[in-house]
Order: C-alpha cells, then structure tokens, then sequence
C-alpha cells in the first residue's frame, strides 16, 4: 500500500492502484485529471472528496455510478478516511485484492452491493 497516495476524490483507492508512475489525483499527479468530474467539482468547493459534498452522491458523475468508488466514498461519509486506509491496509494484509493482475477489477469489485463492500471493509475477509 502506497499510503501517502490516499483516497481519491472519488472514492478510489489511489494507495492500492496499480497503475505505474501515477502519482494519485490528490498530488496533481492522475493522468486522468483533465476528464475528472470528482476531482474537478471537489477543487471547485474546496472538498476532499465527493463524500464531503451535501449533493452525494450525485447523479451525473459517472464515477459514482460505479459501485466500488461510490461505496468507498460513503464508506469515508461515514467512518472517514483514516478508517478507510486502515481497512484497506488490513485487508490487504489478509489477501484481499484490489486490482487482480493485469485488471482494474478486484474482490470489492465482487460484492453484490454497498452493504457488501462496508461488510468486507469492517469485518475482513470471512
């Protein structure tokens, strides 16, 4: 885990991308930053990410449409990032996968719904 790279603004856990040389939306470094509604929106109302804003989740920003950020982002609404990080460190520790190699695609990805992923956040691979 690259925890210096946290949370996206989205929701995405930019501390387990695997993605080379990206330096994660929060240090100016996502390559994917001109097209980010989620990046662009909470610079705008000086937000640390989507789940600070009164209009989460909102419905025209295809990221939260996602289930996975969308989850992850509720999961920082309510416990907050610091507990986020920790579940993920742990459960990373445990076996549990973010991205499967080669793929964008992981065990959260898995989880049927919200409910699901906060469950495995919580409580760790059971």
């Amino acid at each position: 885990m690259k925890r210096e790279l946290g949370i996206g603004c989205c929701g995405l856990a930019c501390c387990l991308c695997a993605k080379e040389g990206c330096a994660g939306c929060k240090k100016d470094g996502c390559p994917d930053a001109a097209w980010c509604k989620s990046l662009k929106c909470s610079r705008e109302k000086g937000y640390e990410g989507c789940w600070a804003c009164e209009n989460f989740p909102c419905e025209d920003n295809s990221m939260l449409a996602k289930l996975k950020p969308r989850a992850f982002a509720a999961f920082v609404r309510q416990y907050g990032v610091e507990k986020l990080m920790n579940c993920l460190a742990r459960n990373e520790a445990l076996g549990v996968v973010y991205h499967e190699h080669g793929t964008i695609i992981g065990d959260y990805d898995h989880c049927q719904d919200e409910a699901a992923i906060f469950a495995l956040l919580l409580n760790g691979p059971q």
